[in-house]
């Protein structure tokens, strides 16, 4: 396949990666390449780490932190040296032609880093993840991110919504990477609990799951080599979900399963990115620590026995659900 003037390979373009709605890897490959403006300012630069469904959403799948060999001379890829002494060679996806080859490796979900390889240790977002557990319904996400909005608003952050493609919806902040992720990640957590401060019949941020009494918070994505599926990544659920960015005025009456991968480039062609020139907005968080009384310096973390939690085994042949990897949500 040509794709901007580059030849990638393609391979199986009529494999059925989703049975129910009858989509393609060809058809996945023609929607990174269609949807490519709007997917890069969210990857470009970023390690990659790959998630890979060689059957289709309805069989096993693997994670592949490694960039396989061979792979294209022009793939930029990026070395990471973890404490552990592990080492790690990421692919970084740039151009079109790089989301085509990622989509070929049955990549349905694109899973970044929430910082850049100019600097791994710096995030360049602030992410809060609401993330409804069995029993709470979606009206309460929606009326939590509508808090989430008038905090955001009050400490004069810029944010943009967006589905998680799943059952879940983010909001992210972007923010000058200047400080290391612990720290974000204190700032988010302080934000956390003035959201849920707000709303506190439905919002909580008990990290436990049983007895949870509403919808998660979730600040705790912000942290060195997690990932969440980036804006406009498809999710492998059975209608092939999108992950849409929002208007603040469509979250009150947004569903989950609003936008899929048949529907998105419409709705890019009907209102533009929503997302474009995000990180020409990017805020200092270094006012919050006072504002929200969040020490300038990050929490000791108890030891844990055995090997670091960044470096749990890679995951082969897993169904969804049975071991953690990046987040589903």
């Amino acid at each position: 396949m040509l794709v901007d003037d580059r030849e990638v390979a393609v391979t199986n373009q009529d494999k059925i990666l989703f049975p129910g709605p009858g989509i393609t890897k060809g058809d996945l490959v023609r929607y990174y390449v269609d949807v490519a403006p709007a997917v890069l300012p969210h990857v470009r630069k970023r390690p990659m780490q790959m998630k890979r469904y060689p059957n289709g959403v309805d069989a096993d799948f693997f994670y592949q932190k490694r960039v396989p060999n061979p792979h294209p001379e022009w793939l930029e890829t990026v070395h990471v040296n973890y404490p552990s002494g592990n080492e790690v060679d990421f692919p970084v996806i740039n151009d079109a032609p790089g989301l085509a080859w990622l989509a070929n490796l049955a990549c349905i979900e694109l899973h970044t880093w929430h910082s850049r390889i100019s600097d791994i240790n710096k995030p360049d977002y602030l992410l809060i993840d609401l993330d409804p557990s069995e029993g709470n319904p979606w009206s309460h996400v929606r009326e939590i991110a509508m808090a989430a909005k008038r905090v955001m608003d009050d400490l004069h952050l810029p944010s943009y919504p967006k589905t998680s493609g799943v059952t879940g919806l983010h909001i992210l902040v972007p923010i000058v990477p200047e400080l290391d992720f612990p720290l974000v990640r204190e700032i988010a957590r302080a934000m956390a609990k003035a959201i849920v401060k707000l709303v506190p019949e439905i919002a909580t941020t008990q990290w436990k799951v049983a007895g949870r009494p509403g919808v998660f918070v979730d600040y705790g994505q912000n942290a060195f080599d997690r990932t969440i599926a980036s804006a406009y990544s498809i999710r492998p659920v059975a209608d092939a979900r999108a992950s849409a960015p929002l208007r603040w005025d469509e979250v009150p009456a947004v569903e989950p399963g609003d936008y899929t991968l048949r529907t998105m480039r419409e709705r890019i062609a009907k209102l533009g990115d929503l997302t474009a020139g995000m990180w020409d907005k990017a805020v200092s968080l270094d006012p919050l620590f006072d504002t929200l009384q969040v020490k300038r310096e990050a929490p000791k973390r108890r030891s844990r026995p055995g090997p670091p939690r960044d470096w749990r085994a890679e995951y082969y042949g897993r169904k969804p659900g049975q071991q953690r990897g990046p987040s589903h949500r």
